[in-house]
């Protein structure tokens, strides 16, 4: 996890309101993301999610989509994608997410009950997106196999009161305006 590491320690950070964010390939597409690091960070997934049984990964839009589309094309595991948009497809499922600096609606298509998911994202802040996409799998009757966020900002979040379980890749927090590595092996 040489390049997720260093690539943390270098990246910049903004003022959202009162909440520090980092700036980063992986949660912003900003600066470029280069491919070693994409494959570092899907084979390190690979090795630490259970995915042999998984029928879907689950990913929210927008910055799920590129590690996401990586773990599918190395796997060869369906990828589906929640949207920000409203389809109005049969069995379309709303969810509401709440970040650290916004709110809004998401539409998930394409699960279904007793569909096996590995649910992926790119960062573990506030929960907020993470509680609400595992709330509506959850109600889906979709068996969450496993679940999966590249980077957890350390601290607490909306997942800590839940029986949710989460792995990371690393734990990091911003302290007086840089990255600070708390657990560069993440969580389970």
């Amino acid at each position: 996890m040489d390049q997720l590491r260093q690539s943390l320690l270098d990246a910049p950070i903004i003022e959202k309101g009162e909440y520090q964010y980092f700036v980063h390939p992986i949660s912003d597409g900003v600066p470029m993301l280069e491919p070693e690091l994409l494959r570092e960070i899907v084979i390190r997934i690979i090795r630490k999610a259970e995915i042999e049984d998984v029928d879907k990964i689950v990913t929210p839009a927008a910055m799920g989509i590129h590690i996401s589309t990586a773990l599918s094309l190395m796997t060869d595991i369906p990828l589906v994608v929640i949207r920000k948009r409203e389809y109005g497809l049969d069995g379309e499922v709303s969810l509401s997410q709440e970040t650290g600096y916004s709110e809004s609606e998401m539409y998930i298509n394409d699960v279904y009950e007793g569909d096996k998911v590995l649910v992926l994202d790119d960062v573990l802040s506030t929960g907020g997106t993470m509680k609400g996409i595992l709330d509506a799998l959850s109600h889906i009757g979709a068996d969450i196999v496993d679940v999966v966020a590249v980077i957890k900002k350390a601290g607490p979040n909306k997942l800590d009161e839940t029986d949710y379980s989460v792995k990371t890749l690393i734990n990091v927090t911003v302290d007086d305006g840089e990255v600070v590595i708390v657990d560069e092996f993440g969580d389970g």
